[in-house]
């Protein structure tokens, strides 16, 4: 019982912050010490010194809180939940509320619940922003808009244009208004109304923005069980629960996977090592069973089912699908669903190689779309929503719009570069009401879980733009727009370019897929993906061949531990997601911080910015940084909110050609001398992504690291003779004025191509020069040095192969492709070591003339065939 004073005595001692969690914040070295011992720092100590103080045997109080007994999860265990109460309440009114829900604390209970209280609609919204730990929000109407707190700063974070309509509105009436921007800023906390007004009608209009909506004047006896369901409800993993309970059963397997139990690793002789390094429970949840239990990803009806519903609601989706073997599974599926042979799809030529692929088993034309350039950086930006739309005007001018089906981008590029989506479907949607959109976030799938972040996520834009077509304000905003750009004014191309056009309700429909790494920046096992859709036709156009695509690539022997880690990682988005990517920007700002000012290493490295990645015209709110020390995160937020494109943080883009050493050889570098993995280069870049799983000690350690490089750099330079320091100086020159420029699409082979192409469109039959390609006597071998002479010489060269440098796996050539001087200029200033379809002892593939020649002749023996072979 002496321990359970001591530890009441701390609690006494601890600091008054809002998250009520034991800290060191004014300890003795001797109480920091008994705390560490007994792995209390970071928890909750007022539950564990009221459960010590309930415990029958004294000295073995403290044990048994620490401990974890059979069956029965100590107080230890249990997850830590902080409960949002609104309202202003006198300091004893709060003890009175906090006093009736703990009383209703039951010993089984499966988290410890501890309340934080807040007095107006400002100090809500700074909780929301600064409090990760929350998990619910009570809202007790009846509350100012302003708080008492003058020093209290909420920057643009939920009240920008809200000012004057709060102000106008009752402080009973509040309650809903902030419920439902709460909804927004962090949909997913549980929300509760506990009001005295007419529950009733409140709940009429108001029912999806409450999770319950209690009357006040009655004793809410159901508010605390209510609050631990909605917590338990997205604590859920039904896919991870089922598998890890089969696991413990007793299994007789008579079926395929001798690997499962373990049972041909234990106890034999060669493969012993296998099994201790990945450990029993890792066989033990490997089986190929869908029942007992366990359920089919091919056909879902239980714990699976549930996991992916769970999914569609973390991630602001109608229908989420999970997907084992990686984004580039998930890439075809959804090409294949929403692409037919002969429908034109507009794809960005930057785009992953998989999207391609997928495009050539579908058999669409594709239209390739420019990026923006960055040839100082080898590095390609996004396609301009100018190009997207003047190349959808050019097929209506055409009289071919009806054939564009999809627009595929890539948000966010490999490099951070993100597109407003919302923007970009809604000016498309007005030229071509009909199109559907798929947006490859490999590296956004964390996204939805931070509020600045998630304004550019597929799925929220998709929300949002449905909503705004069926308000019937938007419906007045556009009846105005369509008497100012009339018939007339769409006869004029650069018009509508230069106008902000809106998206015509009656015939425009939200059509949306997503699909999410879900393994690359959440925690998932690698090639554990996801498809997020948002699709008002799903059922009626798309749910058959989707399904179908579905079935066409997804194993019958999915991944039982990548399928529980989606499970998992949904879990984690939903219960800590804010908090993690909250301080993985935090983290990256700490690396920024320390690049730009330590002269060491501004010396050597040079850190891109806004102003190096996005041009000036796209970038509305003139912000040249995320975060300054006087206006905090205020350019971040105004800068996703307002720009064309902007730049995500955490992708940290480094310049490294002052150190004369290329990328490749850069990234080499760190993980074979220094332990530091990277991906992404470009001759003269190197990015570090910050991702939640690192810490502030990964960032030191890199930090470390560029300074010991940076000075073995100089100690080098300080040492080379006259006829080294050239040769530095010509690599540095290289690298930094001798940038050969990015190649643009160059065109398809006539063979190939549309054919009206001569009216401004410029798709290509990628799957018939895919299938020609297939048979080697249509190809040849060139290398280099020959290739450069036959197109000097006027020959017309057309790859056979999909080239791509990986990483980033974005293709330079794709099959029928006419290989241009500066595609091969490009080629030859490459540094990776890694370059799929290109083979350098044997050269480039290319279609023979004759191969070529038949393709045209058939063409003009079946006009009506459009090109192709």
């Amino acid at each position: 019982m002496r321990l359970c004073r001591y530890l009441c005595r701390l609690r006494d001692k601890r600091s008054c912050s809002q998250s009520r969690i034991l800290r060191p914040h004014n300890w003795n070295r001797s109480e920091l010490l008994f705390v560490s011992s007994i792995g209390l720092l970071g928890t909750n100590l007022e539950s564990y010194c009221e459960a010590a103080e309930r415990s029958p045997h004294p000295r073995c109080g403290i044990t048994a809180l620490v401990r974890t007994h059979e069956g029965t999860p100590s107080m230890a265990a249990l997850p830590y939940v902080e409960v949002l109460i609104v309202g202003t309440h006198s300091a004893v009114e709060q003890k009175a509320l906090r006093r009736r829900l703990e009383r209703k604390r039951r010993v089984d209970n499966d988290f410890v619940i501890h309340t934080v209280f807040v007095r107006s609609f400002e100090d809500t919204l700074n909780e929301l922003r600064v409090n990760a730990n929350l998990q619910a929000v009570v809202i007790r109407n009846g509350f100012p808009l302003r708080s008492q707190d003058c020093r209290l700063a909420t920057s643009h974070w939920g009240l920008e244009g809200l000012d004057a309509e709060i102000e106008a509105v009752p402080e009973s009436e509040r309650g809903p208004m902030l419920g439902s921007l709460i909804a927004q800023l962090r949909p997913e906390l549980d929300r509760y109304l506990v009001t005295h007004d007419n529950v009733e009608e409140i709940a009429a209009h108001t029912g999806k923005t409450f999770k319950r909506i209690f009357f006040r004047e009655e004793d809410c006896d159901e508010l605390y069980p209510s609050i631990m369901r909605g917590v338990a409800q997205r604590y859920d993993t039904p896919f991870f629960f089922a598998v890890r309970d089969h696991a413990k059963l007793p299994v007789s397997n008579f079926h395929a996977l001798p690997v499962s139990r373990g049972k041909s690793i234990r106890n034999l002789n060669w493969i012993g090592d296998f099994g201790e390094f990945y450990g029993r429970d890792l066989f033990s949840a490997e089986t190929s069973a869908t029942s007992g239990g366990l359920d089919s990803l091919l056909e879902p009806v239980g714990p699976l089912k549930r996991a992916q519903e769970n999914a569609a609601r973390a991630f602001g989706a109608k229908r989420s699908f999970f997907v084992t073997n990686g984004t580039s599974t998930t890439n075809k599926i959804v090409v294949q669903a929403l692409a037919s042979p002969g429908d034109v799809v507009l794809i960005d030529r930057n785009c992953h190689k998989s999207h391609h692929y997928g495009l050539a088993l579908a058999g669409a034309r594709v239209e390739y779309l420019d990026p923006y350039p960055l040839n100082d950086y080898s590095i390609y930006g996004g396609v301009p929503l100018r190009e997207l739309k003047r190349t959808l005007l050019a097929y209506k001018r055409a009289g071919t719009l009806d054939r564009v089906r999809v627009l595929l981008l890539t948000n966010s590029t490999f490099d951070g570069i993100v597109y407003k989506p919302e923007h970009v479907m809604m000016e498309c949607l007005a030229i071509a009401p009909h199109l559907t959109f798929l947006w490859d976030e490999a590296w956004f799938a964390f996204a939805y879980s931070h509020p600045t972040y998630r304004q550019r996520a597929a799925m929220k834009s998709a929300a949002k733009l449905s909503a705004m077509l069926e308000d019937s304000d938007y419906a007045a905003r556009y009846d105005a727009f369509s008497a100012e750009v009339n018939v007339e004014a769409w006869k004029d191309d650069e018009r509508i370019l230069n106008t902000r056009l809106l998206a015509d309700p009656s015939k425009a429909r939200v059509r949306v897929y997503a699909t999410q790494s879900t393994h690359k920046t959440l925690t998932a096992l690698r090639q554990g993906s996801m498809i997020h859709i948002w699709d008002q036709e799903f059922n009626e156009k798309t749910e058959e061949a989707f399904n179908e695509a579905y079935m066409t690539h997804t194993s019958t022997s999915p991944s039982y531990p990548i399928l529980t880690s989606l499970d998992v990682a949904r879990r984690q988005v939903e219960m800590e997601g804010y908090r993690l990517v909250k301080r993985k920007l935090e983290l990256a700002m700490r690396l920024r911080e320390q690049l730009s000012r330590n002269p060491l290493l501004k010396k050597h490295f040079r850190v891109l910015g806004v102003d190096d990645l996005v041009p000036r015209e796209y970038v509305e709110s003139n912000a040249e940084s995320c975060f300054d020390e006087n206006a905090g995160w205020s350019n971040f937020e105004t800068a996703w909110r307002t720009d064309e494109f902007a730049l995500d943080p955490t992708h940290v883009t480094l310049d490294i050609s002052a150190t004369g050493i290329s990328g490749d050889t850069f990234k080499h570098k760190l993980m074979d001398e220094h332990e530091i993995q990277i991906n992404k280069t470009s001759r003269n870049t190197v990015l570090f992504i910050v991702n939640i799983g690192n810490t502030r000690s990964d960032v030191a350690h890199l930090i470390e690291v560029l300074v010991k490089i940076a000075r073995e750099t100089d100690d080098k330079l300080r040492d080379l003779s006259t006829i080294e320091r050239g040769i530095h100086d010509k690599r540095v020159r290289s690298l930094t004025q001798e940038q050969p420029p990015l190649p643009n699409l160059s065109a398809f082979h006539p063979a190939f191509r549309a054919m009206n192409s001569a009216l401004g469109t410029r798709d290509g039959d990628i799957r018939s020069a895919f299938s020609l390609s297939l048979d080697n006597a249509n190809c040849e071998y060139l290398p280099l040095t020959e290739v450069e002479g036959a197109i000097a010489g006027g020959r017309e060269l057309v790859s056979a192969s999909l080239v791509t440098p990986y990483p980033p796996g974005s293709p330079i050539l794709v099959w029928g492709q006419l290989i241009s001087p500066a595609i091969l200029q490009y080629l030859r200033a490459l540094d990776v070591r890694e370059i799929h379809g290109y083979q350098p002892e044997r050269g480039l593939r290319v279609f023979r003339k004759k191969t070529l020649t038949r393709v045209l002749d058939a063409q003009k023996s079946s006009p009506e065939h459009g090109g192709g072979a």
